[in-house]
């Protein structure tokens, strides 16, 4: 016998720069190591530096971004938001 389908779990909001916070400061930490390895860090690995700074930079770009994106979201929904109130009253 087939089950009635639950309801979606609500949106829970939060900060999201916490994550692009978190995700950055790993990036710098994983770049101080591999610089700190200096030489012995071997030829064919070095790419990963390279990698590193991609991660802070994409981070950093998010970090930022997100305050804009959320903003931006927010402003739609007002938008879209059926409007009630006195407004019929006030045309009737």
């Amino acid at each position: 016998m087939p089950t009635s389908r639950r309801p979606d779990p609500g949106v829970h909001e939060s900060d999201y720069r916490v994550p692009a916070a978190l995700g950055t400061l790993a990036w710098t930490v994983a770049l101080v190591v591999l610089l700190s390895m200096g030489d012995s860090l071997p030829e064919t690995e070095h790419w990963w530096i390279g990698v590193c700074v991609t991660g802070i930079l994409l981070g950093v770009f998010g970090f930022l971004y997100i305050p804009r994106l959320l903003r931006s979201r927010a402003r739609a929904a007002e938008r879209s938001a059926p409007r009630t109130g006195g407004d019929a009253a006030d045309e009737a």
